[in-house]
């Protein structure tokens, strides 16, 4: 693989940490993305890690040049800043595999689980599926918007890597009177609301950071918050959004499996959930507590999948009823649900 960053010091700690792990071997490194482009000519690595801001030509220039012209693995490394989550996010849609946040050089302690975290997100990279990125996207078709504005259905989607830009792709093709969705999605605290004001962006429903106490209404979507878990509650004849700081489930804070087990427990069959890409399994049980409840389940299928870790994880388990490709998922979410 091939760390480019323009600090001399942050190429060395994250060749070492990569290094440390058996599993990986850096072949090189570069301080811009002039001189990433003639190593990656030489060198062919199989992954990148690539630093959003650098001279001559920034992160975000240069990936997008890159997934046009030789699609591969990409790992960006941000800052954990607002400004750094907008960019990051951006970088997800031109075709990022995944992201860390830059390590703190000040700080000894905490690197050691940087680099457990830095290694994994590598090592999936390694085995995502990567695909050329179009300048211009087509505008995704928006599925028939005809009576489904209830209050007693609820639809829930799970995620993680990959999952920012299929969660986006299946929101866009949402009508605005679409049932509410509850949003788990492996993401850092300062990351989930720029998340959820670009979903928001994109999308005819209205899309939220959720808020504990928060009630749920339709057309409009509720993302967890990062570095915490979302629920739902039934009050009288309202349901309301959960967030709670309890401790992580499945590995995660927010668990997919987390809110899936919530909808199971208090909407049973008034419940319809997809789950998308991938590392990993949380979601897996959660989906199937939903299938049992009489819920409608869904998985997104492995060819339009990043990694289809979670996904694959909850058809080995039998909690999948319908297995699609992700341009269908948003279609089979409303026809899963009666109109009102």
């Amino acid at each position: 693989m091939l760390v480019v960053d323009d600090s001399a010091l942050i190429r060395q700690l994250m060749t070492e940490m990569l290094n440390a792990d058996p599993g990986i071997e850096v072949v090189g490194t570069a301080a811009d993305a002039f001189i990433a482009r003639d190593k990656i000519k030489q060198l062919r690595p199989d992954v990148l890690t690539l630093d959003v801001e650098m001279p001559r030509m920034d992160g975000l220039t240069f990936l997008q040049n890159l997934m046009r012209l030789r699609p591969m693995p990409v790992v960006m490394v941000s800052s954990l800043t607002e400004a750094g989550a907008a960019v990051t996010l951006e970088a997800l849609a031109l075709g990022a595999v995944d992201f860390v946040t830059k390590p703190c050089t000040d700080v000894a302690r905490g690197l050691a689980e940087y680099a457990a975290v830095l290694q994994e997100k590598v090592r999936n990279a390694a085995g995502a599926r990567v695909a050329r990125v179009d300048s211009a996207p087509q505008p995704a078709a928006v599925a028939t918007a005809t009576c489904y504005r209830t209050a007693d259905r609820l639809l829930a989607i799970g995620a993680s890597t990959g999952g920012t830009e299929a969660i986006r792709t299946v929101l866009s093709s949402m009508p605005a009177d679409a049932p509410a969705i509850l949003i788990a999605q492996h993401i850092p605290a300062q990351f989930s609301r720029p998340f959820a004001e670009r979903l928001d962006r994109n999308s005819r429903m209205t899309v939220r950071e959720a808020e504990d106490g928060q009630p749920i209404a339709p057309g409009h979507a509720y993302v967890a918050p990062g570095g915490r878990h979302l629920r739902i509650q039934r009050s009288r004849s309202r349901w309301l959004c959960r967030v709670g700081d309890d401790l992580p489930v499945s590995g995660h804070r927010p668990s997919v499996d987390v809110l899936f087990e919530s909808m199971a427990r208090h909407a049973g069959p008034n419940a319809t959930a997809a789950l998308l890409t991938g590392m990993g399994d949380d979601g897996a049980r959660g989906l199937l507590a939903l299938r049992k409840a009489g819920a409608a389940t869904i998985a997104q299928d492995q060819a339009t999948s990043v990694v289809w870790g979670m996904p694959g994880a909850a058809v080995m388990r039998g909690a999948v009823q319908q297995v699609v490709p992700l341009q269908d998922i948003a279609t089979r979410l409303l026809a899963a649900t009666p109109h009102a």
